[in-house]
């Protein structure tokens, strides 16, 4: 069977040239408007994650984790700071260098698979944004252990994360049928074959035990969390969490000068 990282990439990639609200880059102006100081960025559907949340951005080693498309980084990259994008999907790395040549700034941009160790070395980052991703990943807990490796003490992880409620109904419309959690494509062959009829690629639930418990087991410190709904659908329309955003701290004082 082909490896679900790369059935995910080809279906992010049809979903980019179909129109993907997160595969469409920023334009010229919101650069523009970045480098002025309006902007805002989203680690979950809604809710611009908040400013207080970066601290002071010009200078800082930020690496985008599964964050390519140019959405965000062209954004940090406005604001002074140095940037690292790391995204498995062709068609999102195109986005991001696409607005890098457009405005002329400087960005790293690596295609690489976040379930394998991150190609960085240790303390090598002050700032992680890792938007909603960790639903295309069977086993989130090694993402987080890597984040802490690569940031420097003190280093911040910004995380958007799926808290499971979307895998509830085999029909999300009729609302009759109760998936079983996991749910998990790779070992429920229903499952996968649920998601392969919509188009949806392979996805993952994941408890908050995994996703902040295991922060917390990895070395992060949680200082500040928000909820967010789906945007759109019946679960947004009864107002209904489905997403949360997250900032953790690696303990341990900052490297000197950082």
């Amino acid at each position: 069977m082909e490896n679900y990282q790369d059935i995910n990439a080809r279906t992010i990639d049809g979903w980019v040239e179909e129109g993907w609200e997160w595969g469409r880059p920023i334009s010229h102006e919101e650069y523009v408007n970045a480098r002025e100081g309006r902007w805002n960025v989203l680690l979950t559907p809604t809710k611009p994650v908040p400013k207080e949340w970066f601290g002071e951005l010009k200078g800082k080693r930020v690496l985008g984790l599964a964050s390519g498309g140019g959405q965000q980084m062209p954004i940090f990259a406005a604001l002074g700071a140095v940037c690292t994008v790391l995204d498995y999907s062709p068609r999102q790395i195109e986005s991001e260098q696409m607005v890098a040549e457009r405005e002329g700034y400087d960005i790293r941009i690596l295609r690489g698979d976040m379930t394998k160790p991150l190609p960085f070395e240790d303390g090598e980052f002050d700032l992680i944004f890792h938007p909603v991703s960790n639903c295309y990943v069977r086993e989130v807990k090694p993402i987080f252990q890597e984040c802490c490796r690569v940031l420097s003490p003190g280093g911040v992880l910004l995380c958007g994360l799926d808290n499971g409620i979307n895998f509830l109904f085999a029909d999300e419309d009729k609302r009759e049928r109760l998936h079983t959690f996991p749910f998990d494509p790779v070992a429920n062959e229903e499952q996968r074959r649920e998601l392969e009829e919509c188009g949806d690629g392979m996805q993952f639930s994941h408890t908050l035990e995994e996703q902040i418990g295991g922060q917390l087991e990895a070395g992060f410190r949680l200082t500040h969390l928000y909820e967010d709904t789906d945007g759109e659908g019946v679960f947004h329309e009864h107002n209904i969490p489905t997403y949360l955003a997250t900032r953790a701290v690696k303990e341990g004082p900052p490297a000197p000068g950082r």
